[in-house]
């Protein structure tokens, strides 16, 4: 199935660091509207050997994807248009809890299945998404991005975009359905909506463009399945300006803590680590996305969290302080917290460097000197196994890497 909404979106700039975020207000401001997702299930997947709607992907079935998407986005009334093997869909839709509307026009094409599904859609609803089985890996926060976009914007739709291209679903004012139901020009869906002069959204989610329309897309699917729940490094940018507002300078620190956690990761990879280096370059990139507020490393761990990313949520949580035992093996967590502290700004200037900064910062303070020292004295653990298990010293990884490495800088656990 071909999308059809590959149309140039506008790019943003950027906004003050605190606080951008959509997914922090989805509870408030825009769950005062009701939302509906239409889900056009009616096609004939003549280009693949099994039928679409039904085929497993992970834990559910394809459509079961995508219900549980709009679920979790918090979408009240979720209706599945059904065609081909009606019944059988229908059977699926209601199992999950959604609607079944049954359109006997499916072999007219896709967009006789929108109207359909557009046709019953409750008067409770403010705004609906059209969200085709096709798309199956959309993440549930590309919805609570555009709901939340929608408590104050007058578009009459909302396009998700990722670099720079829409993609699906698109969030549609439920004034305008008579709109789309009236269209008779070209293009179907697309030709429609393109011309209700719609806004784009930026979302950090490439699989708004992923389409499951034969059967090498369908086993590239469950590869990506397995990747879903760690978003990779460009949508983790997107996530630090579209949706923290991160300014240019706490971009640069991100970068640079995360240009030095991969090559430690890699460095340790090469001697059979089996560290997970994507994992590791997005949660770097993300570590500080809450810095200026109190405890930043926990509450970044709540917006990931919120976001549906509980993996990179713990490491971002952590990177502050942690404890690594003797015997406990080094992961991704320890990587980013150690990157963390061999960067100030945008540079590298070493652990004892770093910890010297604060212990003057805090001179006079007691309490805040002890506290001080002890996470010192953790991270020099950390470094002194990460060195040892990489077989060199930090400083030379991050040089070999390409990050300038000062003379008196070097990266190795000092004593006092």
């Amino acid at each position: 199935m071909t999308t059809g909404l590959d149309i140039p979106a506008a790019t943003s700039e950027d906004r003050p660091y605190l606080h951008n975020m959509s997914t922090s207000r989805v509870h408030g401001e825009s769950m005062k509207h009701c939302f509906a997702a239409v889900i056009p299930a009616a096609g004939l997947s003549s280009r693949l050997p099994a039928f679409k709607p039904l085929l497993p992907l992970g834990d559910a079935s394809t459509l079961g994807r995508v219900v549980r998407a709009c679920r979790q986005a918090k979408i009240r009334e979720i209706i599945v248009v059904t065609g081909h093997r009606a019944a059988e869909v229908g059977a699926e839709a209601v199992r999950l809890g959604a609607r079944a509307v049954h359109n006997p026009d499916f072999l007219r094409g896709m967009f006789s299945s929108v109207c359909a599904g557009l046709a019953a859609v409750s008067g409770d609803a403010q705004g609906v998404f059209v969200h085709p089985v096709d798309i199956p890996l959309v993440r549930s926060h590309v919805h609570m991005r555009l709901t939340d976009r929608f408590a104050s914007s007058p578009a009459p739709v909302l396009f998700p975009t990722y670099g720079g291209r829409r993609g699906h679903p698109p969030l549609l004012r439920a004034a305008m359905i008579p709109e789309v139901l009236a269209w008779d020009g070209d293009g179907g869906l697309c030709g429609a909506l393109t011309a209700l002069d719609g806004e784009d959204v930026e979302v950090a989610c490439a699989q708004i463009h992923f389409d499951m329309d034969d059967d090498a897309a369908y086993f590239k699917a469950l590869g990506l399945l397995a990747r879903l729940d760690v978003p990779g490094p460009d949508e983790a940018r997107i996530m630090l300006t579209s949706y923290f507002g991160v300014p240019p300078r706490g971009r640069a620190h991100a970068e640079a803590v995360a240009r030095a956690a991969v090559a430690l990761a890699r460095a340790l990879n090469r001697l059979g680590a089996g560290l997970d280096v994507r994992l590791v370059e997005s949660a770097a990139l993300l570590h500080d996305l809450a810095k200026g507020r109190p405890q930043h490393e926990a509450e970044g761990g709540r917006e990931l969290l919120r976001l549906g990313f509980p993996i990179l949520a713990d490491i971002v949580a952590c990177h502050r302080d942690t404890n690594l035992g003797e015997t406990d093996p080094l992961t991704e967590k320890e990587i980013v917290y150690l990157a963390d502290k061999l960067v100030r700004c945008d540079r590298f200037v070493g652990l004892e460097a770093r910890f010297r900064e604060k212990l003057d910062m805090f001179e006079g303070d007691a309490a805040a000197q002890t506290a001080i020292r002890g996470r010192r004295q953790r991270a020099r653990g950390v470094l002194a196994r990460v060195e040892r298990e990489a077989g060199m010293d930090a400083a030379a990884i991050l040089s070999l890497a390409g990050m300038v490495v000062g003379a008196g800088e070097a990266g190795g656990a000092c004593a006092g």
